[in-house]
């Protein structure tokens, strides 16, 4: 029934950040606050009037996002004492300098970005609470996975669920899938004995982090909580991990204080942020706790857990990107080894079709398109046309099927690509020979940049590699 542990000495495959591109729980409040600061007007100075206007627009923004009405108070009070009569530096208009003060506070609404506490004595036990449907068993896979990868730790995992069918069994395939310890299922024994036991076994075969995957309830009772007071009690949790499912609204906001009080809550995790949830509980819960919000989840692969980061955060709500974890992702995705390579026949000229499918491999190891351009400042603005223009993983995939439908000569030679050709590799791909023209055009515009940054060598290329991540100019991703 064990997964067995998990071979230290073997290196992971690369992690990548599960990014929930533009954060779509924050879109609408993102989209009528940049609406907001749009309409302020240029002044040498920051009037009562100017930000009275604009502010009650922001408290109305928020409570449309749902954030609790007593955080929307004290959000506007702060912004209001920072912004009246605040002198404005040069070149930075009111507006921008309205955009920074609300960025500050939005950063101190969310609170400070702290890491999980595994300085503990190995092994460190994690216990995850929550509600029933909140994602808590996917998310332990995914942060097992987090630390086994990123921080070279060696995670057993534990179902306390005795409650829901194949709750313990479900666990067990995550653990597999993520390639960390999964504790054998004993039926009938008790969560708190399911605890001690796992902690045993930590001890015992040498893993630094034990997760307990408490069982939910779809609702908040009395026994759920006994319960957990009682695991929580048998193996004292370093963390104390609240999931919550970011679409519940203001209940999450409720649940978030009523397990804080009774339980102890050392931290969030915020899942399904990519829905389309208002995002008021990520403003509301850690102003009404105190607890630090730690992960975002997105989906259900198990690398989609994004530490959260709440300058980062806010930055992307009002449109300022987040250019920071763009390149992290970008630094994440990247194989040095290919990387190398083709730099350095790039710095002698050489740039074919075939690195040119190269490079959208690359592209989609980044993950979602949209969330990547998500990421990007005063992008916002453009959401209709992004929209429009349909940007997804198909794009690249159909720019890679024509390169794949040629024969190796035409795409290291793309010159002998006639008309008779393209009808041929357009037949293969099954796109119109349009679309083929379009990425020949394409690969010359690419061509011929590198012709240009050639001449830096392959050191310079190395260092300006992920501008060539991007096809140039309008044909990007052949849209």
């Amino acid at each position: 029934m064990g997964h067995g542990r998990s071979a230290r000495v073997r290196a992971p495959a690369r992690f990548r950040l599960g990014f929930p591109g533009p954060l779509l729980m924050f879109e609408s409040l993102s989209s009528r606050l940049g609406e907001v600061f749009d309409r302020l007007k240029r002044r040498g100075a920051l009037s009562e009037i100017d930000v009275a206007e604009a502010l009650r627009e922001v408290r109305v923004a928020l409570l449309e996002a749902d954030v609790a009405l007593p955080v929307v108070k004290d959000f506007i009070a702060s912004v209001k004492d920072r912004a009246v009569g605040q002198e404005v530096v040069k070149s930075v208009t009111p507006g921008q300098m309205v955009v920074k003060i609300v960025h500050d506070c939005l950063v101190e609404t969310l609170g400070a970005a702290e890491e999980l506490n595994l300085v503990a004595v190995p092994p460190v036990p994690l216990l995850m609470v929550g509600l029933q449907g909140s994602g808590k068993t996917t998310t332990s896979a995914k942060l097992a996975l987090r630390l086994k990868t990123r921080d070279r730790k060696k995670v057993l995992l534990a179902s306390l669920d005795i409650y829901r069918p194949a709750a313990q069994q479900q666990l067990e395939v995550l653990a597999r899938q993520a390639d960390v310890g999964s504790l054998p299922i004993i039926i009938g024994q008790r969560p708190v004995d399911i605890a001690r036991r796992a902690m045993e076994t930590g001890r015992l075969e040498g893993y630094d982090v034990v997760i307990l995957d408490t069982a939910g309830r779809l609702h908040i009772d009395e026994v759920l909580m006994a319960e957990v007071a009682d695991v929580r009690d048998a193996v004292r949790p370093a963390e104390t991990l609240l999931v919550v499912d970011a679409m519940t609204g203001q209940d999450a906001v409720t649940l978030a204080r009523e397990f804080n009080e009774k339980v102890g809550v050392t931290g969030l995790v915020l899942t399904r942020v990519d829905g389309d949830a208002r995002g008021g509980a990520a403003l509301s819960m850690r102003a009404v706790t105190g607890r630090p919000i730690k992960f975002l989840g997105a989906g259900e692969k198990l690398d989609a857990l994004e530490v959260f980061h709440p300058d980062r955060v806010a930055g992307r709500i009002l449109g300022m990107g987040d250019v920071v974890s763009l390149v992290e992702k970008a630094i994440d995705s990247f194989e040095s080894d290919e990387a190398e390579k083709l730099a350095a026949r790039m710095a002698k000229g050489k740039f074919d079709l075939e690195d040119m499918a190269a490079q959208f491999r690359q592209v989609k190891k980044m993950g979602d398109l949209k969330g990547i351009v998500g990421m990007l400042p005063g992008i916002g603005k453009l959401k209709k046309q992004i929209d429009e223009a349909n940007i997804d993983a198909k794009a690249v995939n159909r720019q890679e099927a024509i390169i794949l439908s040629m024969t190796r000569g035409e795409r290291r030679n793309p010159d002998l690509i006639k008309a008779s050709r393209k009808r041929r590799i357009a037949s293969g791909a099954g796109v119109t020979v349009q679309e083929v023209n379009r990425l020949l055009k394409q690969y010359q515009q690419m061509a011929d940049m590198m012709k240009k940054v050639s001449k830096m060598g392959q050191k310079g290329l190395m260092r300006h590699g992920l501008a060539g991540l991007l096809p140039p100019g309008g044909g990007r991703f052949g849209l």
